[in-house]
């Protein structure tokens, strides 16, 4: 009989606790209790991962075979009825002879000729080096990378996007070798509610102006949570849920209707690539929202006059 040795995780995740003001109104599993019992069940069938316990009763480090291997457990789990909180993807270093050591995978990418320059630009940043590069005929192209596992974290929504769907890529694990360097991550910050409540359509047409939004009105809000994408490099703390001033005066124009570009849709795996350390993503089984480790901004500020 053949045995084939399973790939070991790459990436790593906390899963803890939805501990966010609107903790337990969506899921019906909430309990630190009911996520080790659904992570060490799923440790039965899921070769490749690992759950590991931490300092903290309310949080496990779940490690897997990348980025999408993680996302579609969450994905059941939130189907499930579950709610939780998960980190930022962290990849798995080691140190080998003395050296820092990172894994690397291999790509393939079979696509259409058109969208070879997008490709070898986007894997280029990420650290990634051609091996390999094969016409098929017919305009296709298959191209073959050594890249950081790190580089591929986001990399699948960005290639569907940069391809309109019509690529294909699958990747295995190569083994560590020396770290690669450093890959830019986001370069842009994040609009920050200070306030709790309903978002309101009039504050959101004065924020679109500042960046990219990531709720529409009607959207409950918390103090802390993140509603937008900020256009410069900084966080932005301001208020989704401002109304407009009711007066006994109509002014030609003033009443217009309010023209909102839609919201950018965050799944879990453009999530995870998105959000920085300091911030967390919200699972629930209705909802998926993006927030700040530490909601109040004096926290945040001392948090960071700590570091």
């Amino acid at each position: 009989m053949l045995f084939r040795s399973v790939d070991e995780p790459t990436l790593s995740i906390n899963f803890s606790v939805n501990d966010s003001p609107f903790g337990g109104k969506e899921g019906t599993y909430l309990t630190s209790r009911h996520i080790r019992d659904r992570l060490y069940k799923e440790l039965k069938t899921n070769l490749a991962l690992r759950v590991e316990e931490t300092e903290s009763a309310d949080t496990y480090k779940v490690s897997g075979r990348g980025q999408l291997h993680l996302s579609i457990l969450v994905e059941q789990m939130r189907r499930e009825g579950f709610e939780l909180q998960l980190s930022a993807p962290e990849v798995i270093y080691k140190i080998i002879d003395g050296k820092k050591c990172e894994p690397f995978e291999y790509l393939i990418i079979d696509v259409s000729d058109e969208y070879q320059g997008i490709i070898m630009e986007t894997l280029g940043k990420r650290r990634a080096l051609l091996k390999n590069m094969i016409h098929h005929g017919a305009n296709k192209i298959r191209l073959e990378f050594k890249v950081p596992a790190r580089g591929l974290i986001g990399f699948r929504s960005q290639f569907l996007t940069d391809t309109r769907g019509t690529g294909m890529l699958s990747h295995n694990f190569l083994g560590y070798e020396e770290y690669a360097g450093p890959i830019a991550g986001r370069t842009k910050g994040a609009m920050i509610s200070m306030e709790a409540g309903t978002i309101t359509g009039y504050a959101l047409d004065t924020l679109q102006e500042r960046g990219v939004l990531l709720t529409k009105p009607t959207d409950e809000v918390y103090e802390g949570m993140i509603v937008g994408e900020h256009s410069r490099e900084n966080d932005l703390d301001v208020n989704p849920t401002k109304r407009k001033k009711l007066t006994n005066m109509r002014a030609s124009g003033t009443d217009d209707a309010i023209k909102l570009a839609p919201p950018r849709i965050m799944t879990i795996e453009t999530s995870l690539d998105w959000i920085n350390d300091d911030e967390l993503i919200e699972v629930t089984p209705k909802s998926i929202r993006l927030r700040k480790k530490y909601l109040k901004p004096t926290d945040r500020k001392r948090k960071e006059r700590a570091d």
